[in-house]
């Protein structure tokens, strides 16, 4: 039987004319495996309509995963996150021109919900080739953790693996920049996400440790 692969990644946003998160994702649609296939989706980074277009392709496609990708400009790695709070907060104007303070996502939902991908052996097999990778403890309050709570109250109870992984700016996004950000060529962010899918596919109980830092 093929498995179902949805990933998703996020238009550009706060006047940037790039997202890796997007780039990434998109050069693997298409891709097949001897028992998987993948589509991608693009999100448009704006509250409300970013859970409601990851629904709908999670109701159109019925996936067996579903790994949602994002900007995290400033991080060195590939960050495989672990947990999404029930909390919208943002720092800047999301593409619909919003900026929810201190707003849940889903009333009366519950504060937190974690990942159901297999986080520690995606960041063991990152490391193995090459990659900077480390599990994060926060996805942050902007649209990012918007899409993974929103995602993983979606599929609750459902038989399906799902999560959020964040990826460094690409090195075009960080030249000339005062504060010298960290970047990532878009082949390793592209390659880091196939190793997460494949991971993901293969491992049913996740490793009890990667070992270094973690956000």
């Amino acid at each position: 039987m093929i498995k179902t692969v949805l990933l998703t990644g996020f238009e550009p946003f706060n006047k940037a004319t790039v997202n890796p998160a997007w780039e990434a994702v998109r050069a693997l649609d298409g891709w097949q495996g001897a028992n998987f296939r993948v589509e991608v989706r693009q999100l448009p980074c704006v509250f409300g309509q970013a859970i409601d277009a990851i629904a709908r392709a999670v109701d159109e496609l019925y996936p067996d995963l579903v790994i949602a990708v994002g900007q995290a400009g400033g991080r060195p790695d590939i960050s495989v996150e672990r947990i999404a709070i029930n909390v919208d907060d943002a720092s800047i104007l999301d593409n619909g021109g919003l900026q929810p303070v201190d707003q849940p996502i889903v009333a009366g939902g519950p504060a937190a919900y974690f990942s159901t991908l297999p986080i520690k052996a995606i960041v063991h097999a990152l490391r193995e080739r090459g990659l900077v990778a480390g599990v994060s403890q926060t996805a942050g309050t902007f649209v990012c953790n918007h899409v993974f709570y929103g995602l993983m109250h979606h599929v609750a109870g459902r038989e399906l693996k799902a999560g959020f992984i964040h990826v460094p700016f690409l090195p075009e996004q960080a030249e000339g920049r005062p504060e010298n950000p960290p970047s990532m060529a878009l082949d390793d962010i592209v390659a880091g996400i196939r190793t997460a899918v494949e991971v993901s596919l293969a491992v049913e109980r996740d490793i009890a440790e990667t070992g270094g830092a973690t956000h």
